[in-house]
């Protein structure tokens, strides 16, 4: 080989190296506050677990790099906003007699749903038998009115819909991520692993996240040391540093769902560049309601029910509607193109 060839091989593998040295300082200096670095690249997306059909097939996706909140957003942080800007939230407001058809006066009420595990063991056949519409329940009162946040400042909001994530997201200067986002910003760096940190559930017997032990849905024994969501970064992070990528309260992301998103994306190309979801939804199983897509699980997920804490399973959810076990957290594009390495024409729907 010519010193004309050898020349621009060291360059090509050097500057990469060289690159990674010098940005790595840079962007930790210019980290926004509680934001933590994913550098973007490509991975395999979804899972072929056999309870996750709507997450196949297993394809390949490339994401730009990131900023991404190390946690949940928590009560603490959601109250500055409502402070700031007076919010109020879809479960604090009476809902409409024209939104809801039908549904007599006095069920007109602000409200949430609050999971109410049952005093004893029941068949697993409807959600139904464990979630109840609790009036005047919302993120100020998780249970209810006799509820609030004293002690639980460090814990991440619950009760918001997907409209309430993004109102604050858009007044923090940040988005919500999309899905291939989330799930490449889950794995942590690792490849194909079923959760963010390997593929056992407890290493050598440590809990690495907040999931239900017991009998579900009737008996939490709290084996991780918590029976409901716990204070953000509880846990270890993972590759990335980001805490509660597993379990703790199921996270909003910005896509629209659809079963059959994978499989089209799988037909289109050979690795899909920063999709943003589909333009539409559909839920075959409440044809006519739309949702949007929801990751990483919560402190209710158990194999004996649900086990979609796993970065490769899908949630789905009505973007009007929050729960006790529902929350989110932000993302920040540093420079969306040099971040991305994509053409803005390479970027898929």
């Amino acid at each position: 080989m010519s010193a004309a060839t050898v020349l621009p091989v060291r360059c090509n593998l050097l500057l990469p190296a060289l690159w990674v040295a010098v940005a790595a300082p840079l962007r930790a200096a210019e980290a926004p506050p509680g934001m933590a670095w994913v550098p973007g690249g490509e991975f395999w997306m979804g899972s072929e677990e056999p309870q996750f059909r709507d997450a196949r097939p297993v394809h390949r996706v490339r994401v730009g790099g990131f900023w991404m909140d190390k946690t949940e957003v928590t009560n603490a942080q959601f109250a500055k906003f409502v402070e700031a800007t007076r919010y109020v939230t879809v479960a604090e407001k009476t809902p409409k007699a024209e939104d809801f058809p039908g549904a007599p006066t006095e069920n007109l009420v602000a409200g949430s749903v609050v999971f109410a595990p049952p005093a004893q063991p029941v068949p697993l056949d409807t959600h139904l038998r464990w979630w109840t519409y609790v009036k005047g329940a919302n993120w100020r009162h998780p249970e209810g009115p006799a509820s609030d946040l004293k002690g639980r400042e460090n814990h991440p909001v619950v009760h918001v819909a997907w409209q309430d994530a993004q109102a604050y997201a858009k007044w923090a200067g940040k988005r919500l991520p999309t899905e291939a986002e989330w799930e490449f910003a889950a794995r942590g760096g690792l490849d194909r692993k079923a959760l963010p940190w390997g593929d056992e559930l407890q290493p050598g017997g440590k809990f690495m996240c907040n999931s239900f032990q017991g009998h579900f849905p009737d008996k939490n024994t709290g084996g991780d040391g918590f029976v409901g969501a716990a204070p953000v970064g509880s846990f270890p992070p993972n590759g990335y540093g980001l805490s509660d990528m597993a379990g703790n309260v199921w996270e909003w992301c910005a896509d629209w769902y659809r079963p059959d998103y994978y499989p089209r994306l799988a037909r289109e190309t050979e690795v899909a560049a920063n999709p943003q979801g589909p333009a539409d939804s559909l839920d075959p199983a409440e044809p006519g309601v739309a949702k949007r897509v929801m990751k990483g699980g919560s402190y209710l997920c158990t194999d004996q029910y649900c086990s979609r804490y796993m970065p490769g399973g899908r949630g789905k959810g009505e973007p009007d509607t929050g729960t006790s076990h529902v929350g989110f957290r932000c993302v920040s594009d540093a420079d969306p193109q040099r971040a991305s390495g994509l053409d803005s024409k390479e970027i898929q729907r």
